[in-house]
């Protein structure tokens, strides 16, 4: 289906460079899927080996990681080790359709409920406000963008948070998810590092 007839030339030509976005991302959404569910079921030792790098780069207090879904990387062991390391840690909570992330304290053993896509939340506690923000991804590359969900959350989040101050941003992914280069526009945000099983990887 084309765009409307109503759209002057210059909308129309806008039109068509989102909707060629929009299937670049679809497409390399598909592969990517299935490369990191390859990766998930290759990758044994992969989490702790990620988590013995967090602390080469988290410096902030408060630091937002994730419950895992699907194939993504488990956080988990890099949380319980900021945890005992004296970090706040909060997972995200989504809002709505169209609204940026909110972030609630999380302990070891703090009671969960499911969350919206099937991610499970803390049931109570604080909201906090991240000063490092552990991402979960689909495909990263080498400029350090990444590839989400497609709801946008995280880049509506991360602009937010750094219109507001400083606040580090970093990946958290099997190495093998890095890809030649991500699809993007002008919403995606950079991160500010990707944290592998093998490594920091820096722009």
């Amino acid at each position: 289906m084309g765009p409307p007839l109503s759209l002057s030339l210059r909308s129309r030509v806008k039109y068509h460079g989102l909707m060629d976005i929009f299937e670049q991302k679809k497409t390399a959404r598909a592969q990517a899927y299935v490369r990191r569910a390859d990766l998930h079921a290759k990758r044994v030792g992969a989490a702790d080996k990620a988590a013995g790098f967090v602390l080469d780069y988290v410096s902030g207090a408060v630091v937002s990681a994730y419950l895992p879904i699907r194939s993504e990387i488990d956080p988990r062991p890099a949380m319980l080790t900021l945890h005992d390391s004296g970090h706040q840690i909060c997972v995200p909570v989504i809002q709505g359709a169209g609204l940026p992330l909110r972030f609630r304290v999380w302990t070891p053993g703090c009671r969960l409920q499911a969350g919206p896509f099937g991610a499970a939340v803390p049931v109570e506690g604080a909201w906090l406000e991240p000063d490092v923000l552990l991402v979960p991804l689909l495909a990263f590359d080498a400029r350090l963008f990444r590839l989400g969900y497609g709801g946008g959350f995280y880049d509506r989040t991360l602009a937010l948070l750094r219109g507001q101050g400083k606040v580090v941003a970093a990946g958290f992914a099997y190495a093998g998810q890095q890809v030649d280069a991500v699809p993007v526009d002008a919403t995606d945000q950079r991160l500010d590092a990707v944290i592998t099983e093998t490594g920091i990887v820096r722009a």
